[in-house]
């Protein structure tokens, strides 16, 4: 991982952020009775993804940083799940660059758990 010092250095990370703020600016036009439905589950799920890159990367170990990859794919997939429940229920518009950011976090997210896996250290 040439060049990576901190969690910041990743990729993955800022990617992330920048999903995080886009979440954040599509829900907040969605219908005020969802705030503590799918508004409150999708930026929950969007938010875990930079943070659990973050707490991986922090646990300082090669397995807990993999899991933790592995858990933000999981929050990913979530919040794929969710977005297309709240596009196709009419509560916020289909977004291109929602859904373009959602297949780049994906895939350089794969790539980080291949790369972490065959890594010898971190």
């Amino acid at each position: 991982m040439n060049g990576i010092k901190t969690f910041r250095d990743l990729v993955a990370w800022q990617k992330g952020m920048e999903l995080c703020r886009l979440v954040y600016r599509e829900t907040k036009n969605m219908p005020s009775d969802e705030r503590f439905g799918l508004i409150n589950q999708m930026r929950r799920a969007a938010v875990s993804v930079p943070s659990n890159i973050a707490e991986g990367y922090g646990r300082q170990s090669r397995d807990d940083y993999l899991r933790f990859l592995r858990i933000t794919r999981g929050s990913l997939a979530e919040l794929t799940t969710q977005y297309e429940l709240a596009t196709t229920m009419d509560m916020i518009s289909c977004n291109q660059q929602f859904h373009d950011l959602l297949a780049e976090v994906d895939r350089i997210l794969q790539g980080l758990i291949r790369s972490v896996a065959n890594a010898n250290s971190l």
